[in-house]
């Protein structure tokens, strides 16, 4: 697949009317092959796995989380697996052996692919189910901040994007938002 030059898309209009002055953790953002993991067409995508009858507490958690980024960024969920741009599946994280690394009860890839000649991108999000319910919510929060771009973790426990589960889970902070907003004005290879 030929990688076109980076370049910025226009920014989401919700990201665009965003402002707030209280910093970011841009600093701490990844560039992966694409330059940046940035989404162009909107509303994104998001594909919740439905529920069966021992799991739709989870189902509500994964909507909660699509709902409270959908404040700042725009998300539109749907019901069709093969039509999402992110997906949140439910499914267990195999532990590595030797333990390298914390272990994870979430995480999220990125698949890269070319349509009509265009890099484009898809986020998979994986949560374990039968987790308290303030866990797998936290988790999806976090997960669903690096499918939207945030490649990356912030250093301050106050934010979402904060790289280990904490006691009190954050909602949402401004700190976040100003990171989404700053990768979304980055050049990328994505869209084009």
């Amino acid at each position: 697949m030929a990688l076109s030059v980076p370049k910025v898309h226009p920014l989401p209009p919700i990201l665009a009317e965003w402002t707030d002055r209280s910093g970011d953790y841009f600093d701490r953002v990844q560039k992966t092959e694409p330059e940046y993991l940035v989404w162009s067409r909107f509303p994104v995508k998001v594909y919740v796995q439905p529920a069966d009858q021992w799991s739709q507490t989870w189902v509500t958690l994964m909507t909660q989380a699509v709902n409270e980024w959908k404040a700042y960024f725009p998300l539109e969920l749907v019901d069709r697996r093969d039509s999402a741009d992110i997906r949140i599946d439910r499914a267990s994280i195999p532990l590595r052996f030797p333990p390298v690394e914390r272990v994870r009860f979430a995480d999220v890839r990125f698949e890269l692919y070319e349509q009509d000649a265009i890099l484009q991108h898809r986020m998979i999000i994986r949560v374990q189910p039968n987790r308290p319910d303030l866990s797998m919510l936290a988790a999806a929060r976090h997960e669903l901040g690096h499918a939207l771009g945030i490649w990356g973790h912030s250093s301050l426990e106050t934010d979402v994007m904060y790289f280990s589960q904490v006691r009190t889970p954050p909602l949402i902070s401004a700190r976040d938002v100003n990171t989404l907003k700053r990768v979304y004005e980055q050049p990328t290879r994505l869209g084009w």
